[in-house]
């Protein structure tokens, strides 16, 4: 399967990676998004770890309760799918370089 140069290697390969992994998670949970939703009438801030700091609504929309709710739901949702895309797009870069594993093998060690 490996001998013991690969092996020593790969356990190398995983340690950087791990400490790698650890800087992206850092690096998320910094993380500062804005969604927003009918063309900027309602905006959220949302952190790497998915807590709404903001909410921000335009005056034009608060005698409308639906269409309120709607923008709302709408602006939440953006703001998740940025947080997912740049969390995927750090940690992805975090893991480059580093071979496939075999099936089970999981991490940290």
């Amino acid at each position: 399967m490996f001998d013991k140069g690969q092996l020593a290697g790969l356990m190398k390969k995983a340690q950087e990676m791990q400490k790698n992994l650890e800087k992206a998670q850092e690096e998320v949970s910094r993380l500062e998004v804005e969604g927003e939703s009918g063309a900027g009438m309602v905006k959220v801030i949302m952190t790497g770890k998915h807590d709404l700091k903001k909410v921000t609504i335009d005056e034009s929309v608060m005698d409308d309760k639906e269409m309120l709710e709607d923008l709302i739901a709408a602006a939440v949702n953006d703001a998740n799918r940025k947080v997912e895309e740049q969390s995927q797009a750090k940690m992805g870069s975090a893991t480059a370089g580093m071979p496939a594993m075999p099936g089970g093998f999981k991490f940290p060690f």
